[in-house]
């Protein structure tokens, strides 16, 4: 199988070394069946052992080797150097503090899944001692918004993040979206309660960026703006009178 060597540019920060994020070039002879996170466990294993980034699976189901790749966020498991032009950027993800070179803090993302309520939520009791079946149209209305492998990348590609951290973001509410259309669950009033307020989905400014770069087709995009119709659909019946959600 041919090589081709490609020009890679990495960038790096240890910060109990340095003062500012700094770019190292590696040259990489890669297979051309080869993604980008070969290309890195290549520069880890027989060039720079120093050099720090997430992944796991190889298959794109972790989500946890996102990165910004020639300036696009990016599963690099699931970007090829055949692709690529022969001169390759890596950069972390945007939009997240550094943990150290291609590394972010996910910390704020982690705490406000949590305001997504990611579970059914019931009020009445469930069928007695059997299961709770559900036909298979109702599982193909939200089974889409389940293929979120929390890679960040949409968070990365997001304006309004980028200008408003306290915004809930893309993946949380496409995940807050998945439960309120289930149809199993009866949570909806108490998700549109946290997540359709200022910091939530009318945040949203419709770009569409999260869902061009979503690597598993998730559409978050279209996830937030059915829920902006949910929640003034939820607020003028409340206005109506004895009208409720």
């Amino acid at each position: 199988m041919s090589k081709r060597t490609l020009d890679i540019e990495v960038l790096r920060y240890d910060p109990e070394q340095d003062t500012e994020p700094h770019f190292m070039s590696y040259q990489v002879p890669c297979e051309e069946d080869w993604a980008i996170l070969d290309a890195l466990n290549y520069i880890k294993e027989e060039l720079d052992t120093t050099l720090a980034f997430r992944w796991s699976c190889h298959m794109m189901v972790c989500g946890s080797c996102g990165m910004m790749v020639n300036g696009e966020p990016v599963l690099t498991c699931k970007t090829f150097v055949r692709d690529l032009p022969k001169d390759v950027r890596i950069e972390p993800l945007e939009n997240f503090p550094i943990e150290r070179d291609l590394v972010v803090v996910l910390d704020d993302v982690m705490e406000k899944l949590q305001m997504a309520k990611p579970y059914i939520i019931r009020k009445d009791p469930p069928p007695e001692n059997e299961e709770f079946n559900q036909p298979r149209s109702a599982l193909y209305k939200f089974k889409q918004y389940t293929m979120c492998v929390n890679c960040m990348c949409c968070y990365s590609a997001c304006p309004q993040y980028a200008l408003d951290s306290s915004f809930i973001g893309p993946a949380v509410l496409a995940l807050a979206h998945r439960y309120n259309i289930d149809s199993r669950d009866q949570g909806k009033s108490e998700r549109l309660d946290i997540l359709a307020d200022h910091d939530g989905v009318w945040n949203c400014s419709f770009v569409g960026a999260c869902s061009e770069v979503c690597p598993k087709n998730v559409d978050p995009a279209a996830a937030l703006q059915q829920m902006k119709i949910d929640g003034a659909k939820a607020y003028w019946l409340q206005k109506l009178p004895g009208g409720k959600s």
